[in-house]
């Protein structure tokens, strides 16, 4: 069976907290051999939006939707994050399904932009993103900005 919240950060309990933000470690600082600094701030604000895929009683999808003007002008979608265990079946592509509904529920008239991973630019443009920059070094990996312009995602 498969579950999922969106919660404030004022709603999430010390295990919630925990399992989150041990995923987003898990697989940003340790599985991309990558130190930067997972805590940023960002989830403490008041607007911001956590949204918790559950399998069963694992966390094994999460995504942070922030507001706008806290990341970019546009609302935002990050630390898009699918566990190991649970790839490979377009899980990734309802979270992000679910995130873009989220950020237009929250903020209708704001549109989205996300710092997407350079090898992850297919998959973005697939649920509707454009890319707007040229490929910059965040943390030592090739990023690109991309802004949602769909209607809706493709297949």
């Amino acid at each position: 069976m498969f579950q999922w919240q969106i919660k404030a950060f004022s709603e999430l309990d010390s295990v919630t907290l925990y399992q989150l933000l041990k995923l987003r470690v898990d697989i940003f600082v340790v599985e991309q051999a990558c130190p930067y600094p997972e805590l940023d701030n960002k989830d403490l604000a008041a607007e911001a939006l956590h949204l918790l895929g559950y399998r069963e009683q694992e966390l094994v999808a999460y995504a942070r939707i922030l507001p706008p003007g806290l990341s970019y002008p546009q609302a935002s979608i990050g630390r898009v994050a699918v566990a190991q265990v649970a790839r490979g079946g377009g899980l990734a592509r309802d979270l992000m399904a679910r995130a873009i509904a989220a950020a237009q529920q929250a903020w209708p008239q704001a549109g989205i932009q996300i710092g997407a991973q350079q090898y992850l630019q297919r998959f973005y443009q697939s649920m509707g993103f454009e890319t707007v920059s040229e490929v910059y070094l965040e943390d030592g990996i090739p990023h690109l900005d991309m802004v949602f312009s769909a209607t809706e995602p493709t297949a």
